[in-house]
């Protein structure tokens, strides 16, 4: 939906044009923004639910194999800041459920890119070149999974298809 390269050390000022991105692209505003730890600020939190998105961006790094506390029942007080909404998100059934697509749908992708595709390092150099090799690669990852997607509607119809006529022709009918 968005993609891009800076030279920032961190991701913290990379979220809301990320979100601009998005919106711009499908021409609507996601219903949630999942980010890890690496985009967590108060003023990418503040500026997802002012634009009617639910933010769900972690607001520190839990170790592999650490749990949170479950979080106290009720709903989360509105007068509790930014920081202490998001630690609580996360300790709901619902705010882990939500984390946890983040794995399945985001984090492929890179190791796909890197391991399937082989592509490790980038091969031109500068940014404004840098940032059109990863749309590139990008874009080409997008074009594979739906040739895939497509190519395996096609086989099963065919498949389908074949088995109807072997079914009609066959001595027992």
């Amino acid at each position: 939906m968005a993609a891009d390269v800076v030279q920032a050390a961190n991701d913290k000022e990379q979220l809301i044009p990320m979100f601009e991105q998005v919106e711009e692209n499908t021409g609507e505003v996601p219903d949630t923004v999942v980010a890890d730890n690496g985009f967590f600020s108060q003023a990418n939190v503040e500026h997802v639910a002012d634009n009617h998105s639910e933010p769900l961006i972690a607001p520190e790094r839990l170790k592999h194999g650490d749990h949170p506390q479950p979080a106290p029942k009720g709903r989360i007080p509105k007068d509790m800041g930014v920081l202490d909404r998001m630690r609580r998100k996360f300790k709901t059934k619902c705010g882990k459920k939500t984390y946890a697509k983040r794995m399945e749908s985001v984090e492929p992708v890179f190791g796909q890119i890197k391991e399937a595709r082989g592509i490790r390092s980038f091969l031109l150099r500068g940014l404004e070149k840098v940032k059109s090799e990863w749309d590139l690669v990008c874009l080409t990852h997008n074009i594979l999974k739906l040739w895939r997607n497509v190519w395996g509607i096609r086989e099963l119809r065919a498949l389908g298809a074949n088995m109807k006529a072997i079914w009609a022709h066959s001595p027992q009918n």
